[in-house]
């Protein structure tokens, strides 16, 4: 949680390095987006314009200040004055633009697949989650008991864990393990016993908030009593009040309250920072997968690094996202009632045209345009990459164009000797170790980013992780190109891609906006810079972990004395 305890606790598992909270520098051989430099040389265009205006002038018989002092007549000087202004400001304004133009259209040469391979300048910034204002140990006594039912996938269980923890911070409530959703897709009921390590779980957060594996039975009157917890289903992105008002009365009366479902029920927009970096420390440090997870998916990550530099690819090309997107004219015909079927079944009724959709970026990039992007990045055939996806939809003929470009692919089947993925491919464990590898790879490209729990999630925990590069294919500027291809129009199409490309993040500090999730990018509220140009953004000090653990103890000591001199009952 703090930045001594968060190095011990994740250098010990062996998935991090131990450097990992260190301050790290921009690298000088690294290009950025965020950090690129514009020409201070004159260019063509700025010496052409100079030239004309040298040519107007002398043609309308423009002296140069010194001979207009010797010129009769105020007017002409302040004439001659204001034109001397006015091609300043000319040229200036011209200057800017290209200049700008050049800024934000830099040259294709600054992709290199190379250098993508090491993490984006950090700017000197550096993950930090620990608090930096007064943060009180959570009290003795709690106003009652928070159960939870996480519904959805992994990853959107993950993130309704993290707020899980923040409403029982928010209430002064003692948090009962959260309850995992014994998910209709995945058919897996483990629990979060059976994917996270529990032990580690509570011990991250005794700082924070007061976390018991079940409501214990209370005693009155001799007799031995369950406390029923009351259920409420919170408003989606509820927000704060809700919490302090609505379920803090009803838990207030009954003890404990019962939240379900619990996915997207807290406002991820809060102003107050020291509540957005308690939900990093649940979802960076908390959440720690069981040891055998961590262990199979160490074990992959060895033999993919064995081959030198390797990439995970997010190839979220399967019924459930195709359906989503309402993409189905590239399928055939009885691949498209399946699709259909789907839609109609799981997602609320709408007009899709496909031409429309595929014009704005709405579909899922096929494996071939996946593979044509890589090509014109720079990324040869040697190129190794791990597929974190489910069962591909089409079959392998979708596949195929992508399999000639990059032969060097793995995926479960082909690492794991275990056999243990095999038999759980579609499980929580299986997207557990796909997650793992995927955080851990030198390169993630998600291939559908929009509403994917699973791509979201890990693009903020490789931010977090130390800026690993992430190339986030930009699909709306990327339709008219692939467009343009399919009917013909192959000429420059590598440039025209890399142009496209080159105005995306890949992966170093930028501003969040909406719709971009806090999930997706927690900067700068869970990272520190040094040195700090703003106050706001300082690191906390480096005995941070001792001031709580004695903020923690003396509490604890006070409410031992209290309970020592309050009055026999």
């Amino acid at each position: 949680m703090s930045l001594l305890l968060q190095r011990s606790e994740i250098s010990g598992i062996g998935l991090y390095p131990t450097h990992f909270f260190r301050v790290s520098t921009p690298s000088s051989s690294r290009p950025s987006s965020s950090s690129r430099k514009t020409n201070s040389h004159i260019t063509p265009l700025q010496l052409s314009i100079y030239t004309w205006i040298s040519t107007i002038m002398r043609r309308h018989g423009y002296r140069y200040p010194h001979q207009l002092k010797q010129s009769s007549g105020a007017v002409r000087v302040m004439f001659g004055r204001l034109s001397v202004a006015v091609i300043v400001l000319v040229i200036c304004m011209v200057s800017l633009f290209t200049l700008n133009s050049s800024s934000f259209n830099p040259p294709r040469s600054e992709i290199k697949a190379e250098n993508l391979w090491e993490p984006a300048a950090s700017g000197g910034w550096r993950p930090s989650s620990a608090p930096r204002s007064k943060w009180p140990p959570p009290p003795q006594e709690s106003n009652g008991y928070l159960r939870v039912r996480c519904n959805g996938g992994l990853n959107q269980q993950r993130s309704a864990i993290c707020n899980a923890v923040l409403a029982a911070r928010i209430m002064n409530a003692t948090l009962v393990l959260p309850e995992l959703d014994a998910n209709s897709f995945w058919h897996d009921d483990s629990g979060f016993q059976g994917v996270y390590d529990v032990e580690h779980f509570i011990k991250s957060l005794r700082y924070d908030v007061r976390i018991v594996e079940k409501i214990p039975d209370i005693r009155k009157n001799g007799k031995t009593k369950k406390i029923k917890a009351y259920q409420l289903r919170p408003p989606r992105d509820a927000p704060i009040s809700w919490y302090t008002s609505v379920a803090l009365e009803k838990m207030k009366e009954h003890g404990a309250i019962y939240l379900t479902p619990f996915s997207h029920r807290l406002a991820e927009e809060i102003d107050n920072a020291e509540y957005q970096r308690l939900r990093c420390r649940v979802n960076y440090h908390a959440l720690r997968f069981k040891p055998h997870i961590m262990e199979l998916s160490q074990s992959i990550v060895d033999k993919l690094r064995a081959q030198g530099h390797f990439m995970t690819i997010h190839l979220r090309f399967e019924m459930d996202m195709l359906a989503f997107a309402g993409c189905f004219d590239i399928f055939t015909p009885e691949e498209q009632k399946i699709l259909k079927k789907y839609r109609q079944e799981n997602f609320a009724e709408k007009k899709l045209v496909y031409k429309e959709r595929r014009a704005i970026g709405k579909c899922p990039l096929t494996p071939e345009e996946v593979g044509l992007i890589l090509r014109a990045m720079g990324f040869d055939n040697k190129t190794t990459i791990y597929l974190a996806a489910g069962e591909l939809f089409g079959g392998e003929r979708f596949m195929r164009p992508f399999r000639s470009m990059f032969p060097r692919l793995e995926n479960h089947s082909t690492v794991d000797t275990t056999g243990e993925l095999a038999k759980n491919t579609r499980g929580l464990v299986g997207s557990a170790v796909d997650y793992m590898v995927c955080l851990l790879s030198d390169i993630f490209m998600p291939t559908y980013d929009g509403p994917s729990n699973f791509a979201n999630n890990l693009l903020g925990h490789r931010l977090y992780y130390g800026f690993r590069t992430t190339i986030r294919p930009d699909r709306k500027g990327l339709a008219p190109i692939f467009i343009d291809r399919e009917n013909g129009k192959t000429a420059n199409f590598e440039q025209a891609v890399r142009r496209v490309m080159q105005n995306t993040n890949f992966g170093g500090p930028h501003k969040r906006i909406s719709p971009e999730s806090f999930y997706t990018n927690s900067w700068p509220e869970c990272f520190c810079q040094t040195p700090a140009s703003n106050p706001a953004d300082e690191c906390p000090p480096n005995n941070i972990t001792e001031l709580l653990e004695s903020q923690l103890q003396t509490s604890d000591s006070d409410s031992t004395s209290s309970n020592l001199t309050s009055p026999a009952d």
